[in-house]
């Protein structure tokens, strides 16, 4: 057996192959050189078990020839190191005019779909992103950018569920972008550009170009560092708040049927708005209502009626609809949410 390259050493320290080698793992590859450091560095830790690797490339159909030279490089590359590749092609221009959401979000969108689609076809227990320690940072001041609570300054989980039987795992997201780019250098492994990372029309591009480097060149030269401790530090105090919220629902929150949650309003006398609003936050996800544009403004306003419902009838808003057609009603000591 060749002797691995240290990244390769630090990211069997990081995710054991004894975790994963027995079962089918699937590694998202666009091509860039974060994806293919991913696909390379796996390819030299599976060298026993009885599960496989393949690969899942995503052709987004957005730049012409340079996307379908992205996808015959992944594909070669993939038949180079005897890893079958999954490809799937996307129209995310006519997606993304359809939904009337943006470019980015549709693109993103279509890439988890596609993932969990393969994912679930191949019955790969692993889907595998290239995330790095760079993105974090660049997602983490995205979030405050644009507005979150503490749970959104964690970032992105280094594992989360994807689907009835898959697990989406970050395992590079302990290691910086240079990092990768040290390791494809020194095995003298070309990868591909896309040249749409520099369109400063994308929110993330103009993070990463512009903010950061201002960022770093005027005020902290370890900004990276610095946002990636600011993400660590919400995600130990996310724990404590968990448990907390995990206590009260168990003793608040009672399911009326399948569409239908009553909370005892009168047993979270007392207890700090930010709970309740974490509170009502941890049930939309439990009964998989939409969340996407449930904002501060409306978990306040139920976190509110919550606090109101012990009051007089005069001095509680008794009745809200919120986005996803979920109807508040709120009574004397509790409040009832009905998904229509």
């Amino acid at each position: 057996m060749p002797a691995l390259h240290p990244l390769e050493t630090a990211l069997a320290a990081t995710w054991p192959p004894q975790q994963w080698q027995d079962v089918t793992v699937l590694l998202a590859v666009s091509g860039g050189a974060d994806s293919v450091a991913l696909l390379r560095a796996m390819r030299a830790l599976k060298t026993a078990g009885e599960g496989r690797l393949a690969a899942a490339h995503l052709n987004h159909l957005l730049r012409n020839d340079e996307s379908a030279e992205d996808e015959t490089f992944v594909v070669e590359l993939c038949r180079r190191l005897g890893v079958p590749c999954e490809v799937g092609r996307a129209e995310v221009d006519q997606m993304a005019a359809r939904s009337g959401e943006g470019l980015e979000s549709a693109a993103r969108s279509a890439r988890y779909e596609f993932l969990q689609r393969t994912a679930a076809r191949l019955g790969a227990r692993y889907v595998v992103t290239a995330h790095s320690a760079d993105d974090q940072a660049e997602t983490i001041l995205h979030r405050i950018v644009r507005g979150t609570g503490v749970r959104g300054l964690v970032g992105m989980a280094r594992a989360r569920t994807l689907g009835p039987a898959a697990t989406l795992m970050r395992p590079l997201l302990g290691f910086r972008r240079a990092e990768l780019a040290v390791y494809l250098n020194d095995l003298g492994q070309p990868y591909r550009s896309d040249s749409s990372n520099h369109d400063l029309r994308y929110t993330r591009n103009r993070i990463r170009h512009e903010l950061l480097p201002q960022l770093a060149e005027q005020f902290n030269p370890a900004v990276i560092d610095a946002l990636l401790r600011l993400g660590s530090l919400s995600g130990e105090l996310q724990v404590v708040v968990d448990k907390l919220v995990e206590d009260l629902f168990g003793r608040c929150v009672v399911a009326e049927g399948p569409e239908t949650v009553r909370i005892d309003a009168a047993a979270l006398s007392g207890q700090p708005s930010y709970l309740i609003r974490e509170l009502l936050a941890t049930t939309w996800r439990n009964r998989q209502w939409p969340m996407q544009s449930m904002g501060f403004a409306q978990w306040d306003l139920l976190a509110e009626m919550v606090l109101s419902s012990c009051k007089s009838a005069s001095d509680r808003p008794a009745k809200r609809t919120l986005p996803g057609n979920v109807l508040a009603e709120s009574s004397a000591g509790q409040l009832r949410l009905t998904k229509s």
